[in-house]
Order: C-alpha cells, then sequence, then structure tokens
C-alpha cells in the first residue's frame, strides 16, 4: 500500500516537472537573450544621446568625438561600430570573434550605431539562469517525493493497523482499540470495529454460557436417568430388565455422543491455535507493557523456563496476558510478576502483583462484564476470559489477595507439528 501510493505521487509529481519544467526552461532560455539584446538597445541608445550632442558642436565628423566617454556605455567585452556615410567605420572596443549578439539603431542620415557582444557571454548566462531552473525543478520533485513519503505512512500505517485489528477480530480477539489515527474514515472504521467487537464478544459469552448450561442440564438429566435405568435393571421381570438394559445403553449412547459434540465445539473453537513456545510469547508481551509500568514507576519481572509448549492461537494469549497485565497495572501496585509453569496435563500462565487485591464482594463476579473496582469499563478481564476460552482454555482467579490470575492451557506434545490439529482436552477444575 505504501509502495504503491508513494509511486503514483512521485509519478504524478514527475509528469508535473516534465510538463512545467520542459516549456519553463526553453521560456527562460529566451528570456535571457530578450534581456540581453533590451540591454544592448538601452546602452546603443545612450550612446547615441551622447554622440547627439557631441556632434552638434562637431560638424558631423566622428574624429571629433570622445571617444572615453563612449566606453562607459559599452558592456565589458563588448564593441561599438559607429556608421557614417562617406566616412570610415570608428570601432571601439576589442574583436567579439564570430557570430557575436549585435543590435544596431540608424543614426544621421545614411548612419547608423552597432553595439555587439561576444556569443559566449550570453550563451553563459542562458546555462546559468537553465541550472537554476532545473536546480529548482529537482528541488520541487525533492519535495515531492518526501511529501509522497509522508503523506503514504501516514495513509498507510493506519490502513495497516486497521487490517490488522480486523484480523485479530477475525482471530477471536474482541478488545477495543482506543488508538484513532486521525482519518475521519479511517476513525469511523475503527469505531465500527470496536462496536463489532464488543458484539461479538457478548455473542461469544452468551453462546458458551448457553452451551454450558445446556450441558449442564443434559449431564444432570442423563444422570438420574442413568441411575433409575440402573434400578430397572434389578426388577424381577425378565422383559422389565431387557428393557431397562436396552433404555440404558441407549443413555449411555447419548452420553457419549454429548462428550463428542462438546469436545467437537472445542476443537472447532481451537481451529487457529499453533504450536508456541510460552516464552518467546511471554517475553513479547512483556517487552509490550514494559515501557507502561516504567511511566507509572513500577516494574515487571517474567518468570518462564523454555521449552513449555501450548497449542494456542499467538493473538488472543497475547490479548489474554496483555489485558492482565493491564489490569494489573490499572489495579494492582508494586512489581507485575509474568510467570509460567508446568502442572499435571496443563500449563500454567500466571499473572501477579503487590496490590491490594480483589474485594471480597466481587470475587464471584470479577469476570463479569461491567464489573470493575475502579473508573474503567469492566471489559477487560470478561474478553480475556473469552480470549482463553476460545482456544480450549480457563481463566481463574486463583488467589484474591494479592491477585492473581491463572491461565490454564492444555498441554501440546513437543513432537506436534504447527498446523495438524492436536486432540484438545479439558484443562483441570
Amino acid at each position: 500500500m505504501r509502495r504503491r501510493i508513494l509511486q503514483s505521487t512521485l509519478l504524478v509529481v514527475a509528469i508535473t516537472a516534465l510538463v512545467l519544467g520542459g516549456p519553463l526552461t526553453i521560456t527562460t532560455w529566451r528570456l535571457v537573450e530578450d534581456f540581453t539584446r533590451g540591454e544592448l538597445t538601452s546602452s546603443l541608445e545612450r550612446v547615441a544621446g551622447r554622440l547627439d550632442a557631441t556632434l552638434t558642436g562637431a560638424n558631423g565628423d566622428f574624429s571629433n568625438v570622445d571617444m572615453r566617454a563612449l566606453e562607459l556605455a559599452i558592456p565589458a567585452g563588448g564593441r561599438l561600430v559607429l556608421q557614417q556615410a562617406g566616412q570610415p567605420p570608428h570601432v571601439i572596443g576589442p574583436d567579439v570573434g564570430a557570430n557575436p549578439v549585435s543590435e544596431t539603431i540608424p543614426f544621421g542620415p545614411g548612419g547608423s550605431i552597432t553595439l555587439e557582444e561576444p556569443h559566449l557571454v550570453l550563451r553563459a548566462e542562458q546555462v546559468q539562469v537553465t541550472l537554476v531552473v532545473a536546480l529548482l525543478v529537482v528541488l520541487s520533485v525533492a519535495t515531492g517525493a518526501v511529501v509522497a513519503t509522508v503523506t503514504a505512512r501516514r495513509l498507510a500505517d493506519p490502513l495497516r493497523g486497521v487490517a490488522d485489528r480486523a484480523a485479530r477480530l477475525g482471530a477471536g480477539d474482541f478488545r477495543s482499540a482506543p488508538e484513532r489515527h486521525g482519518i475521519p474514515e479511517l476513525d469511523a472504521v475503527s469505531d465500527v470495529l470496536d462496536t463489532s467487537a464488543t458484539a461479538l464478544a457478548e455473542l461469544v459469552q452468551r453462546e458458551r454460557a448457553l452451551v454450558g448450561d445446556v450441558s449442564h442440564q443434559l449431564r444432570s438429566r442423563l444422570t438420574a436417568l442413568q441411575l433409575r435405568l440402573d434400578e430397572l435393571t434389578q426388577h424381577p421381570d425378565p422383559s422389565a430388565r431387557r428393557e431397562a438394559l436396552a433404555a440404558l445403553e441407549q443413555a449411555e449412547r447419548l452420553s457419549a455422543v454429548l462428550d463428542e459434540l462438546l469436545e467437537a465445539a472445542r476443537a472447532a473453537r481451537a481451529a487457529g491455535a499453533q504450536l508456541q513456545d510460552l516464552r518467546e510469547g511471554l517475553s513479547t508481551v512483556a517487552d509490550e507493557w514494559r515501557p507502561a509500568l516504567r511511566a507509572a514507576g513500577r516494574s515487571l519481572k517474567l518468570r518462564v523456563p523454555a521449552g513449555l509448549l501450548a497449542r494456542v492461537t499467538p493473538a488472543r494469549i497475547r490479548e489474554a496476558v496483555g489485558a492482565l497485565v493491564e489490569n494489573a497495572i490499572q489495579h494492582g501496585a508494586g512489581t507485575v510478576t509474568l510467570s509460567a509453569r508446568a502442572a499435571e496435563n496443563s500449563l500454567l500462565i500466571e499473572v501477579s502483583d503487590a496490590g491490594a487485591g480483589v474485594p471480597e464482594e466481587l470475587v464471584p463476579h470479577v469476570f463479569d462484564r461491567g464489573v470493575s473496582v475502579g473508573s474503567s469499563t469492566g471489559l477487560g478481564l470478561a474478553l480475556a476470559r473469552a480470549l482463553v476460552e476460545a482456544d480450549g482454555g480457563r481463566l481463574e482467579l486463583s488467589r484474591a489477595r494479592p491477585p492473581m490470575f491463572t491461565i490454564f492451557l492444555p498441554v501440546a506434545r513437543a513432537d506436534a507439528v504447527v498446523g495438524t490439529p492436536l486432540p484438545v482436552s479439558s484443562p483441570p477444575r
């Protein structure tokens, strides 16, 4: 995008420079010659005036003219030729060479005055002025290039940012982007993306809550039904026992189908996940948030051993951890600790600080939308949980005071190939 904008702008500047620079150069070249001839004509008129005054008392004889006085009106390197009928020409000045620049005016009866200047002098002036015009054209092109570069960057960077924002939204990153670019059209697109992100986050949360409630209710009812059918299998009537066993088998099959459907839903949510070393991903998050912590007079400590491989979507886990760090900056105190470790059947990412923690009455609702202990919107933790759950993980408040949030992620095999689907297992509860 930036290259195309830059190329198109430079092309317009180049065409403009050629269209205007060519005629301007030719016009300047001719103007220099016109100005030179005009100056020669002015000098001849001054000479003619002095000759009129001199010859009036000298009976028209050029031999009595004060030639030194006339030399003052001759340009440097020029030559004056006085021609009068019936008299030899009078020449004042050196030889100007072949093809001189000359101007002639009539003087007296049948006479004339010619002022000549070397042709090289005219050419030197024309070349100098033309070079100045060419330099101005080059400067205009350079200025256009600078303006084109700045304009391309000012347009391309916001467009790239909006495109990245849309890509993150498609990847399940529902966090709003507060930065704006000062371009009304792009800012309007950013506002629409933020609105869409909020609506999608609410939709996804409602869908997951509904799926969770439905699965819980179905499991409860199936369990109760299986217990009843298990009791019926002890009935003394053989036919009743057969029917109870058949019904119990169908109930077990229905429970297996429910498990498969839930497993398929979790796998679909994590379809864009990749095999990632948590040390690399969390180091990027730490580098991103350290300037904000330094500005607040605080620090960040990173404790992530090498070799922790998780099957995650990089954008989701980065934004989820970033939301937890941002929450620690806004509501916590002291050093923020970002750590990761391996546990049984899962990987744990922990974000903690030395603040006062979460009030007791807010602990059950800390991940609810709109719930906040300060003036924030209360969306960060809810979106962080949605992002983690989208990759088949789980986000919990593992300690209220001082606060510690823990992300549970399924363990990925070290020999798994990136891009190859892995079985999705539910983190331990």
